[in-house]
């Protein structure tokens, strides 16, 4: 070293580089495989939470038929939105559980949520009577006037009256399902002085993204002439 310095370094450089180089590639893959390993076992326990939710869910719907509260099927919800397209619900049974296209969705207190459009073998696609492709007949108010609901998009809905009617905001709002059942409330009346019309701005009586199951009936309602657009579109 004290005769030719440079020599030592140019000898051994690659050396330590090497060394260097060594030690960061194995840094790297001991981070990889750290990484690796803990996102199997977040994903192991995903798992888990959801065979535990879906037990415990279905436990529930047992419960619901073993006590006669139900008179369809009864079927979980397995994606909503933002998962799901807007007023669209993805239920976890099809076509091997009896579901079939045009069937009515209800929530508990028998509230009317939507209608089958779409079925797979062990899946189904309810789309909501919030959805802008929905029509559906009822009526509004303690006189029980006559409308034609318009799904709005995003859980909302809408109808038009004369102005004369006197609908006002609180007033509920009724399908057929069988009978009148409450498919929502006037939360909005929107008007216009020119206008001899008013429009209605309806809310559901349920929170539509929240709900965790629904029952399935048919109930031949009014209804299915709309569902013509959905049946073509697959699941």
């Amino acid at each position: 070293r004290l005769l030719m310095p440079n020599f030592f370094w140019f000898m051994f450089t690659p050396v330590f580089r090497g060394a260097d180089a060594l030690a960061n590639k194995s840094h790297a893959f001991l981070s990889r495989f750290e990484n690796t390993a803990h996102l199997a076992l977040q994903n192991e326990t995903l798992i888990k939470e959801n065979a535990d939710l879906t037990s415990e869910n279905q436990t529930l719907l047992n419960a619901r038929r073993g006590q006669g509260t139900t008179q369809g099927i009864v079927a979980g919800i397995v994606a909503r939105p933002p998962t799901s397209p807007y007023d669209i619900l993805v239920l976890s049974l099809g076509t091997s559980s009896g579901v079939s296209i045009g069937q009515e969705a209800f929530e508990e207190g028998n509230v009317p949520l939507g209608v089958i459009s779409a079925v797979g073998a062990t899946f189904s696609r309810m789309t909501l009577f919030s959805s802008p492709n929905m029509t559906v007949d009822g009526w509004v108010g303690e006189h029980k006037i006559p409308i034609i609901i318009h799904g709005a998009g995003g859980g909302a809905m809408r109808t038009w009256l004369a102005r004369s009617t006197g609908i006002a905001v609180g007033d509920t709002v009724y399908v057929s399902g069988p009978g009148m059942l409450p498919i929502g409330t006037v939360v909005r009346v929107d008007t216009n002085p020119s206008s001899p019309v008013i429009v209605l701005q309806i809310q559901s009586s349920v929170n539509l993204f929240s709900v965790e199951w629904v029952e399935l009936r048919d109930t031949g309602s009014a209804f299915t002439s709309t569902l013509s657009w959905a049946t073509s579109t697959p699941l």
